[in-house]
């Protein structure tokens, strides 16, 4: 007998829909397929085999988080296939500030309605992720919530593991006064600040899809630009290069991310000039009249990770992040003091 309950679908919850939305995910999940995966979707837990050869003491690394309040941009254009890439983004980024390398990756999807066709596109967007960041989408789950969430609203959350070999683990510990501040460019605002950036531009279906000239598209397109994943040329740059500490520069910006890759002893000195200057943060600062210090206590202001090397080495980060299509610039340096950012 096929599982199917007109019971629990009069109270709002359709489990053939949700068949239907593994149906329809089943292509998207299979892109993100690399070595190590065991198992396909559907089983109670998804199986990896990691690859241990080479490492000495590996060690196991996860990362855990969600898009957030990026997701009522999603909402009101009625589009769901980028969300999910900040989803992986914001976890495997994490991951990789320790030097590890993700495995793989689970999402989670909460619908006020289970619309087979949005959680297909959401899960696109996730698998898309994946396989920007080199690792397999092996499980989820979906869960329809009647009452919970209004019938086109969802949230969505996840969480990535990745190893790292113990001897090689990143956690500051040689970097000295004098070593060099590496900015990697941010794609926008990535997945931090929405709850106030909601608020300053008044966000609504209409404004969504007004054409700002400062932004050479829509607002909508900005705000739903997708976080950058940063795995592949970072990880490709520690192979070439000594990497002393990285951070990602997520909730909190500069002043809260940043100390977290320092040791003690030391503090961070950051150019302000050095920083890209994208458009959104200038629109964002003038239209909330929002002091310098709380743009850079909430947003990335163009760069969305900080990798500490030596000073000798810096020019050659530079250099191999660029010709790996990572636009990366000297954005500060090292120097005695508290464990904390100075910026210039």
């Amino acid at each position: 007998m096929k599982s199917f309950s007109e019971s629990y679908k009069n109270a709002g919850v359709d489990v053939t829909a949700g068949y239907r939305a593994v149906e329809l995910m089943k292509k998207h999940v299979g892109r993100t397929r690399i070595p190590g995966v065991v198992s396909d979707i559907g089983g109670f837990g998804g199986l990896f085999q990691p690859n241990l050869s080479g490492m000495s003491e590996p060690v196991l690394v996860s990362g855990t988080d969600g898009v957030g309040t990026k997701l009522k941009i999603a909402f009101l254009m009625d589009k769901h296939d980028t969300v999910g890439i900040d989803c992986v983004a914001m976890c495997v980024n994490d991951v990789i500030c320790c030097g590890a390398r993700p495995l793989f990756f689970l999402d989670y999807i909460a619908v006020g309605k289970n619309c087979p066709e949005t959680v297909a596109s959401i899960v696109s967007g996730v698998a898309d992720g994946c396989v920007q960041a080199g690792c397999a989408l092996i499980g989820g789950e979906t869960a329809e919530m009647p009452g919970f969430y209004p019938p086109d609203e969802y949230d969505l959350a996840g969480f990535s593991v990745g190893i790292v070999d113990k001897p090689k683990i990143l956690d500051g510990s040689d970097i000295v006064p004098g070593d060099a501040l590496i900015g990697l460019a941010s794609s926008g605002l990535h997945s931090n600040g929405f709850s106030l950036v909601r608020r300053v531009l008044n966000v609504s279906e209409h404004s969504l899809n007004v054409y700002v000239n400062e932004l050479g598209h829509t607002l909508g397109e900005e705000l739903l630009t997708p976080t950058k994943i940063y795995v592949k040329p970072v990880l490709s740059l520690m192979k070439k290069i000594h990497v002393k500490a990285v951070s990602h520069i997520t909730g909190g910006g500069f002043y809260e991310n940043v100390p977290r890759m320092l040791r003690e002893g030391v503090k961070a000195k950051i150019e302000k000039a050095a920083l890209p200057k994208k458009p959104i943060f200038s629109i964002l600062q003038h239209g909330g009249d929002i002091p310098e210090h709380d743009m850079y206590n909430t947003f990335n202001m163009g760069i969305g990770m900080c990798l500490a090397v030596s000073k000798e080495d810096a020019d050659r980060a530079i250099a191999e992040l660029i010709s790996a299509g990572q636009p990366a610039y000297l954005i500060g340096e090292i120097a005695e003091g508290e464990k904390e950012v100075e910026l210039c």
